[in-house]
């Protein structure tokens, strides 16, 4: 299985995943500047996978610095932290998981700069680690939902490439396969910048899983014939009611899926939750470059002066949602009810 993000020496390694699935690169990144370039760029990119990358970031572009008065590191990690939060603004994960090597700093204040840093080198490490045994848990929940020689729909990528471990979306499909039960996907290509069809389908491949691409605007005839027995999407956050931001095209697919009386699921880990916000209208939605839109692969494909629209995700109502698989279960209707519990769950196991 590939990793997509791994601490490598002094530095953080993820594959760029900019040149796929033309070209398979791994590069290293070690400043500030190359670490928010790769996370808004989408070298690195997955809610997860954003996280982990933020976190191990943060550790490296402060190694350079460790020499220096423990205030003005101290000050330095702050305005790092806040550089890195800011490069991907919907994705929950990014700043959960900078939080979390944040309170490990703030808690513990040495005379040198040396403790605390290796402090956080450790708690940005146990972020990957535990992310790798979230999604083997998602995986296992996830499993009951997939009939042998079922038909899969996936939006996006949100396999091993988004994660730390197998994925989210794709954990069960990894898990089915490894059971040796036949599973057919079909991968949406995920305009605009086609991460469907550059990185699901790359990925599946390799793994040597059945995989079929179609456009965008062939799901709806798609579903009725091939025979569609589950949509499965990740999730970059959820709210407290259950409503799900994900990569744009996922509402269009919740509506297409609900039509045609096929399940429509969503898998995420307990980190993508935001329990602090309750109406989807409150997540905050990306918005991308036109060029995106224009010439995302260097063609034009609209004219220059035409104004373009380009968010990055949306957000589909908790209603439209089948069952949201966690590593903690599958939680079902109604929503208010099953993720108070998961919440306090996740109180609990922070206490």
């Amino acid at each position: 299985m590939i990793s997509a993000v791994r601490w490598h020496g002094d530095a953080v390694r993820i594959i760029d995943q900019t040149l796929l699935p033309a070209e398979y690169r791994e590069i290293d990144l070690r400043t500030l500047d190359e670490v928010a370039e790769a996370i808004r760029s989408l070298r690195v990119r997955g809610a997860p996978a954003i996280g982990i990358a933020a976190a191990l970031g943060l550790v490296a572009s402060l190694r350079p610095f460790l020499d220096e008065e423990p205030a003005a590191f101290r000050a330095r990690l702050e305005r790092h932290a806040a550089t890195l939060r800011t490069t991907r603004p919907t994705a929950v994960n990014l700043a959960w998981a900078l939080e979390r090597v944040l309170r490990v700093a703030r808690d513990h204040r040495d005379t040198s700069n040396r403790g605390p840093w290796e402090r956080m080198r450790a708690e940005a490490t146990a972020i990957l680690e535990e992310d790798q045994e979230l999604c083997r848990r998602i995986g296992e929940a996830g499993l009951e939902l997939i009939p042998d020689r079922g038909v899969v729909m996936t939006h996006c990528n949100a396999g091993a490439l988004a994660t730390g471990g197998i994925g989210t979306a794709l954990a069960p499909i990894y898990l089915a396969a490894e059971r040796r039960r036949v599973v057919r996907v079909v991968v949406t290509e995920t305009r605009p910048l086609l991460q469907g069809s550059r990185l699901t389908a790359w990925e599946l491949q390799r793994a040597g899983i059945d995989v079929t691409v179609i456009s965008d605007n062939a799901a709806a005839s798609t579903m009725p014939r091939l025979g569609v027995d589950l949509v499965l999407v990740g999730a970059d956050r959820i709210t407290a009611r259950g409503d799900v931001a994900n990569k744009i095209g996922t509402y269009g697919l919740a509506v297409l899926a609900r039509h045609h009386g096929v399940p429509f699921y969503v898998a995420a880990p307990y980190s993508t939750f935001d329990f602090s916000i309750e109406s989807g209208d409150r997540i905050p939605i990306e918005e991308r470059s036109a060029e995106e839109i224009r010439r995302g692969f260097g063609t034009l494909t609209a004219p220059e002066a035409v104004p373009v629209f380009s968010p990055a995700f949306d957000v589909t109502p908790a209603e439209l949602v089948s069952a949201i698989v966690t590593d903690r279960g599958v939680l079902r209707p109604p929503y208010t009810e099953s993720l108070r519990v998961l919440a306090a769950g996740r109180a609990a196991s922070r206490g």
